[in-house]
């Protein structure tokens, strides 16, 4: 199952046109991934003190924020948490979250 870009409502993954609100659904068919899960997951747990899992991720104000409190150790404890969050997240999960 997939989301409608318009309205959000799940639709089949082979919907061309959202049956609730008829906007036509973009192919993802040929795009491919720009953000992997793995890569991410990585990041955060080795780097997440200073916020470049944020960036990969295209959070540049988050990743600003994990800079500036580096020196407090918070951002490393908390990419931790995110890293394992990332690594037991589904592949569908990821995508519509970080790769629409």
């Amino acid at each position: 199952m997939k989301y409608c870009v318009n309205c959000g409502a799940q639709i089949d993954d082979r919907a061309e046109i959202c049956p609730k609100c008829g906007v036509r659904q973009p192919t993802f068919a040929l795009k491919p991934k720009e953000r992997d899960r793995i890569v991410a997951s990585l990041l955060a747990i080795f780097l997440g003190n200073f916020g470049i899992h944020k960036f990969y991720l295209g959070k540049i104000g988050q990743g600003v924020v994990y800079l500036l409190f580096c020196w407090t150790f918070i951002p490393a404890i908390i990419g931790l948490i995110e890293g394992i969050r990332y690594l037991f997240m589904s592949e569908e999960d990821f995508d519509r979250i970080y790769n629409l």
